[in-house]
């Protein structure tokens, strides 16, 4: 029983999804260490991570329960459905800013001053929605964040230029493949007047404009490496991305939408994961 609700509360904050945000926060711990860092920075790095998006995830269920059980796509999901209470999910949520808290503590003292840089953007941005289509764009911040926040908790310092240009990339990404999220609910955010790109211009103009957010990333992540002297290894990593991304796109159209479920979960973490492993493997080895 015990079991199975635990499932109930990671399902309800699809916790698979850390795969989008984890490597590049390792990505930025390699990079500031310039190798592998010590194994306490990457446990209280991933503690903090997994404890603020976790923690960001239980403020928006709790906060859209009321809009995801009139959504056909959403009404089944555990809060909406009581299938978790309101109680637990608090009790979750509490939990995860626990786990975030203590592995701030344990970090270098730079990060307890600056945690309140990570976790004000995470607790804004489920109200978004509700009054700019802006809001792809604050998620985008918030999983940009991670490898700017990985470095300081590595190095005692503040992100370098090449860092931050990191933390663009990852935003550019991220809001991209939240438009191409966002667009299996256009009908519905148009109906209950939620802003969104898609409810905003049209799907099809809602791609185009994901498409140039990729491209953006795929150019800001290719600068990365001149600005942290990164070896052709890396480069390679970065073309890759190129691929997963090109070919996310070609899989959904403005008139079929059926396989978005792929594009978003499958090669959006196959992106995350060949960034980081190609760029370990670049400044490991110096290739």
């Amino acid at each position: 029983m015990v079991f199975h609700k635990i499932k109930m509360l990671l399902d309800m904050i699809k916790f698979e999804h850390t795969i989008f945000a984890l490597p590049f926060a390792y990505l930025g711990m390699v990079l500031g260490a310039r190798g592998m860092p010590n194994v306490w920075t990457w446990i209280w790095v991933t503690g903090a991570l997994v404890g603020v998006r976790s923690y960001a995830m239980v403020v928006n269920r709790i906060l859209d329960r009321a809009i995801d059980k009139k959504n056909p796509r959403t009404a089944h999901w555990a809060l909406p459905s009581g299938r978790v209470t309101m109680r637990e999910a608090v009790m979750f949520g509490a939990g995860a800013l626990v786990l975030f808290f203590l592995s701030i503590a344990m970090l270098p003292s730079l990060c307890h001053v600056l945690w309140p840089v990570v976790l004000l953007p995470m607790t804004i941005y489920p109200l978004t929605k509700r009054f700019t289509a802006l809001c792809h764009i604050v998620l985008g911040l918030c999983l940009g964040l991670a490898p700017l926040g990985a470095w300081v908790a590595t190095t005692n310092s503040l992100p370098s230029p090449g860092i931050l240009v990191l933390g663009l990339a990852v935003m550019c990404w991220t809001a991209g493949f939240d438009i191409l999220y966002s667009c299996q609910d256009y009908e519905f955010d148009r109906q209950y007047a939620l802003h969104s790109i898609p409810a905003l211009l049209g799907i099809a103009r809602a791609l185009t404009i994901a498409r140039l957010f990729h491209i953006c990333a795929v150019a800001l992540l290719a600068s990365v490496g001149s600005f942290l002297s990164l070896g052709s290894l890396f480069y390679a990593g970065v073309a890759l991305v190129a691929g997963f991304l090109w070919y996310e796109h070609t899989l959904i159209s403005p008139q079929d939408l059926s396989r978005l479920n792929v594009a978003f979960f499958t090669l959006n973490g196959m992106v995350s994961v060949c960034a980081f492993l190609f760029t370990f493997l670049s400044v490991t080895f110096h290739l």
